[in-house]
């Protein structure tokens, strides 16, 4: 997900000579089915034909040990390189150039488009596109949806009349400089913080956390320069350091907590000072707890700040996990075993199983899961760790009704205020309320959007 963006810049400056392959070898279950495969390359905008390799048999075949690698094939067919790893879009940029004018010397290039090339996508007319996450202001009776898709936040009440709309739906795909980095508008936005009459926004695709100013719709960077950073550094001002696929945001203080997914890290923010650093995690991707800055973490995506804890969902090992503030803090696992232990259970602390579990938000003494690829949203006691099912009965659709027999297909944010329940359920393109007191699950319906 991470290089998807660097390829699309790519595909499109070379289109007449350049064909991507993509081969999706998968680690989760949900991951094998090709129906889900086929909406995640909806969701990325994938341009290119792409393989389920769901035996690994490609995988094998050509030596792959990590994700993601990039193999080079030549006109003819023959295998010229690898690359493992992210990459600098530059770089590649140069390399490939080289190559067409190597390959462009000696006639071996076919200028003629393919079919999938000539075939433009176009996204269906819906009102939501992929919404990653959702934030709740309780006090002024808002919420916060990032419409990722469709690069925009739209701000409507608790019953779905739309107030605003912010960023105005469109990114340079294409920009080589700062990838079409803009303080105006958003390239997949994701989780919010909300303080007032200003938004917080993990803006996933520009590698930048902005802030809105709700009273004007303006949109400011407020860390983060544009760039994906493909090495982990120890921050410092934040408007001067690349940062690395932020995808969700928790305030507590005049501190932005942040989920660093591309670092494998929680970074912190002083928004006063203008400010960046590493919170937890020391950018190696596995499941170890201990101190903070001693911890190994795996690609967070939801965080939720309560007094002194930063409660994160740690997605590549299905787990619960929290970070102490504070000197000495640590970081604690509470739900989850190790980096391939994932399932669908409920239970006490670790004998409970999650799957790829994407968002977390703190209501009064538990924890709101959005287990993303058991198509299920659960709870944990904060007191006793015992984890139970919420909303969704397991199997992928859009079904209402009775929550554990209603229907999820992929949700991926959570936002609770007293006995109510949002989730951006991401694959159905919709928001679903869940009542938790008599347990219904229904369709947001947003008006005048």
């Amino acid at each position: 997900m991470h290089i998807l963006p660097q390829l699309r810049k790519l595909e499109e400056k070379y289109r007449e000579t350049l064909v991507v392959i993509g081969v999706h070898s998968a680690k989760f279950d949900a991951e094998k089915a090709t129906d889900n495969i086929k909406e995640a390359v909806a969701r990325y905008n994938v341009r290119h034909p792409v393989v389920n390799d769901v035996n690994f048999a490609i995988w094998q075949h050509y030596g792959v040990r990590a994700w993601p690698t990039l193999m080079f094939i030549d006109p003819e067919g023959k295998v010229i390189g690898r690359h493992e790893g992210e990459f600098s879009l530059s770089d590649l940029d140069r390399v490939i150039a080289r190559m067409i004018d190597e390959y462009e010397e000696e006639d071996l290039l076919n200028f003629d488009l393919l079919p999938f090339q000539e075939r433009a996508i176009e996204e269906e007319a819906r009102p939501l596109s992929f919404p990653g996450k959702i934030e709740v202001d309780a006090d002024a009776g808002r919420l916060f949806i990032a419409d990722s898709n469709h690069h925009r936040v739209i701000v409507t009440s608790l019953e779905g009349e739309v107030e605003t709309v912010i960023g105005n739906g469109e990114v340079d795909e294409f920009t080589f400089s700062k990838q079409g980095f803009d303080d105006g508008v958003f390239d997949n936005p994701q989780g919010m913080a909300v303080d007032g009459d200003t938004l917080f926004v993990a803006d996933a695709g520009h590698h930048a956390i902005k802030r809105v100013d709700l009273a004007d719709r303006s949109v400011t960077a407020i860390a983060g320069n544009g760039q994906q950073s493909l090495f982990r550094h120890t921050g410092g001002e934040a408007r001067a350091n690349p940062l690395n696929s932020p995808y969700d945001v928790g305030l507590r203080k005049g501190i932005l907590y942040i989920a660093m997914a591309g670092f494998h890290q929680l970074w912190a923010m002083d928004v006063e000072a203008g400010t960046i650093e590493p919170f937890a995690g020391t950018g190696a991707e596995a499941l170890q707890d201990g101190l903070r800055m001693e911890s190994l973490l795996a690609q967070p995506y939801g965080v939720a700040v309560q007094n002194g804890n930063v409660f994160f969902a740690d997605s590549e090992t299905s787990s619960l996990r929290l970070a102490k503030i504070g000197e000495g803090g640590r970081v604690v696992t509470l739900v989850g075993t190790g980096l391939f232990d994932f399932g669908d259970a409920e239970g006490v602390g670790k004998s409970a199983m999650l799957q790829h579990v994407q968002g977390v938000a703190v209501g009064q003494d538990v924890l709101f899961i959005a287990d993303t690829y058991n198509h299920r949203i659960k709870r944990m006691s904060l007191a006793t760790l015992q984890v139970l099912n919420v909303a969704g009965s397991g199997k992928k659709g859009s079904g209402d009704g009775p929550a554990r027999d209603a229907e999820f297909n992929e949700p991926a944010g959570v936002a609770v205020a007293g006995n109510t329940m949002w989730v951006a359920d991401t694959n159905n393109h919709a928001i679903r309320v869940i009542d938790l007191v008599h347990g219904e699950v229904s369709t947001l319906e947003l008006k005048g959007l």
